[in-house]
């Protein structure tokens, strides 16, 4: 559960430093012949710092919580 739980904090802290996603699309205008006109689109996908302070705070659990062991 440690590699989990370190890995829900690193997701957590990068949704809190970029804010979301952004990703460029090739969009095709015109294509006539031999004549093609394509744009370029940016896109993004926001990532509400509500959900980057729960992965660390989840992760952080994770992290530090004990296993409880069982003697027979």
């Amino acid at each position: 559960m440690k590699p989990l739980g370190f890995a829900l904090v690193v997701v957590g802290l990068l949704a809190l430093a970029y804010g979301g996603i952004s990703y460029d699309r090739q969009k095709t205008v015109i294509d006539v012949g031999t004549f093609k006109a394509t744009a370029t689109e940016r896109k993004s996908f926001p990532i509400s710092p509500i959900v980057g302070v729960i992965a660390m705070l989840g992760g952080g659990l994770l992290l530090f919580s004990q296993k409880k062991r069982t003697t027979a």
